[in-house]
């Protein structure tokens, strides 16, 4: 069969400003990075909490889930760094690539909780309201993957396969040019699960976590069949990538969570019960200024933000 169209893979993904390099694989990461805090913010004050604090939290969380995910990348590939002919100082290179979503959102979490947790804010709320975020974060970042030439699939002479060059084929594929776009499988997946998110939280009103756990099934559900389709080298159980039992077992967990919590109603966000106010209430009260009053959040979400109860959030 002949390849009617494909897509081309970017000539380059390093561009040097004299002596430092700019790498395609961080501008995508930090972008990224960028939407998910922009989304958050939007959807977060419209919860009912307060301007600034997604970028407090993120200051904790995002560099946890840096370090999560190349931990769980080096841990679960680590043939690369210690096996034969392996650099472990290449374990430390992550401009090249090479961050398990797994292991950022684990340790990203953890990251989230202590800022959470420092600023009396439940994380259960605020991972709702990161959801949509981080999925089109992850959308973005894929094209990370783009730029390196890495995660494709297997051969295919669909159109729109994906070119790479002869010096990233993977062994035995050197004969083959034109690959299954597994990046843009994801990114495509990331985005629709995200406008998913957003219509279930808005239609049923999704609280207490369910949103973050809509989230989790279904990137696992996408990641599960796109990473049938990868060919770069992994670990393998009973035959089978590991990060298939991965996407099974905690996409299970996620489904579960949210039968668990069904029919909870949103929670209104309360420092006082989790620890008291953050540094800014205090700095307000002990100055005795007036605007310390309509930022508090002790009040119903209704009294608030009016009767709104048709009319959930998004991320606008």
């Amino acid at each position: 069969m002949t390849v009617l169209a494909s897509i081309p893979s970017p000539a380059q993904g390093v561009w040097h400003l004299g002596p430092f390099p700019l790498r395609a694989y961080a501008l995508c990461i930090i972008a990224g990075i960028v939407a998910a805090c922009w989304i958050a913010e939007k959807r977060w004050v419209a919860r009912g909490g307060r301007p600034g604090e997604v970028l407090d939290i993120a200051v904790w969380a995002v560099p946890f889930g840096i370090l999560g995910g190349r931990l769980y990348h080096v841990i679960t590939t680590p043939q690369p760094y210690f096996g034969e002919g392996g650099d472990p100082l290449r374990a430390f290179a992550i401009w090249e690539g090479g961050l398990g979503i797994w292991g950022a959102i684990a340790l990203g979490g953890v990251g989230a909780w202590i800022a959470c947790r420092r600023r009396g804010i439940p994380l259960p709320a605020f991972g709702d309201a990161i959801a949509p975020g981080l999925l089109v974060a992850q959308a973005v970042g894929r094209l990370g993957n783009w730029f390196n030439q890495e995660l494709f699939g297997r051969p295919t002479t669909l159109p729109w396969g994906l070119e790479i060059d002869a010096a990233h084929r993977p062994d035995g594929y050197e004969a083959f040019a034109t690959f299954h776009p597994t990046f843009l499988y994801e990114l495509l997946w990331n985005l629709a699960a995200a406008a998913v998110v957003v219509w279930a939280d808005r239609r049923f009103r999704l609280s207490h976590g369910r949103a973050f756990a809509l989230y989790v099934a279904l990137y696992c559900a996408g990641r599960l069949w796109i990473e049938v389709l990868r060919i770069d080298d992994a670990n393998r159980f009973l035959g089978v990538r590991l990060n298939v039992f991965t996407c099974i077992v905690v996409g299970l967990l996620a489904v579960a969570y949210m039968l668990w919590q069904r029919g909870r109603p949103r929670e209104v966000i309360d420092r006082a019960a989790v620890g008291g106010r953050d540094d800014d209430d205090t700095a307000a009260a002990d100055a005795g200024t007036a605007d310390a009053a309509p930022t508090s959040t002790d009040a119903p979400a209704e009294e608030r933000r009016g009767d709104r109860s048709h009319d959930a959030p998004g991320t606008s």
